[in-house]
């Protein structure tokens, strides 16, 4: 009797248990679970990069050592301008007026600001390889050309702002000191206005290749390494070569091609403001070029 009892109510237990199992599969089988819906419905594509052009923001911005260097350069401009501008004003001769480039000396503070709006550049990336947030941003976004393309935007856009402003700022504060028998120039004279707004370019474009540098080689030491070799130790390697060598090949070297944008005077100079600035890019464009396919192919 009391085996019979127990085969009844395991019977009924057996009869319930398959019938909440069974409706809880068929209510599952009858269509995806909202998870399911939420992980399989793709993320449009002006949704995700809008995320990523958020995050990019946020991160360039929490760059801690961002506005001290961008203060930095701020007063590498204009007192660059201020000191060397005062400089000029005695002891000119009738050969040094002729000679004379009012874009190298009213902006010769690029010299100074490219070091730091490079380096910016590298610690942009390599701060977050050195803290292992890179990780976390490929894991929400792994589309990593598309995180590096909104960050190399967005670095960019700032930059070139910031020291596009900065380069008329200082031609105004060098012009200001500029008197006589040192010519004075205007915006409004000869190639004037593209050496001025050539200087923010020029700096745009440091501040990339130090930014690709830093993908490149990941760590701080190695990228401004890098960029202060290329673009300070190799010109004074250079100028070393025997004869007009050095000097012919500098001319063509990163330093040396985008150093004609900023500058009036050409003469003995085979590229001009333009060719010289595309050939800066060009090595800009080369160092991006590794980077995008580096950092698609390359482990974290």
């Amino acid at each position: 009797m009391n085996a019979r009892i127990s085969t009844a109510a395991l019977g009924r237990n057996s009869g319930r248990n398959s019938g909440r199992n069974s409706g809880r599969n068929s209510g599952r089988s009858g269509g995806p679970a909202p998870d399911a819906i939420s992980t399989t419905v793709a993320t449009p594509a002006a949704t995700r990069l809008r995320a990523t052009a958020d995050s990019e923001w946020i991160k360039f911005r929490s760059v801690r050592s961002g506005p001290a260097v961008l203060i930095a350069t701020l007063l590498a401009m204009l007192l660059g301008a201020w000191l060397v501008g005062i400089g000029y004003r005695s002891g000119y001769t009738a050969a040094d007026r002729a000679s004379f480039d009012p874009g190298d000396v009213t902006l010769r503070g690029i010299v100074v600001a490219q070091l730091l709006v490079g380096a910016l550049g590298v610690i942009t990336v390599t701060g977050e390889y050195t803290s292992g947030l890179i990780r976390g941003t490929f894991i929400a976004t792994p589309q990593r050309r598309q995180v590096l393309a909104m960050k190399a935007l967005i670095f960019g856009g700032v930059v070139w702002v910031w020291c596009t402003v900065l380069s008329f700022g200082a031609f105004l504060v060098g012009r200001a000191f500029l008197t006589a028998p040192v010519p004075r120039v205007g915006l409004g004279d000869p190639g004037v206005l593209t050496a001025v707004f050539g200087g923010g370019l020029y700096l745009t474009g440091i501040g990339l290749f130090g930014l690709f540098l830093g993908v490149l080689l990941r760590r701080t030491a190695a990228s401004l390494a890098a960029l202060v070799g290329v673009m300070m130790v190799l010109p004074v390697i250079l100028a070393l070569l025997p004869g007009k060598t050095g000097e012919l090949i500098s001319e063509f070297s990163p330093a040396g091609a985008g150093f004609q944008i900023w500058h009036l005077d050409h003469g003995g100079h085979n590229l001009g403001a333009w060719p010289g600035f595309a050939l800066f890019a060009a090595y800009v464009a080369a160092t991006a070029t590794a980077a995008f396919v580096t950092i698609r192919r390359r482990d974290v």
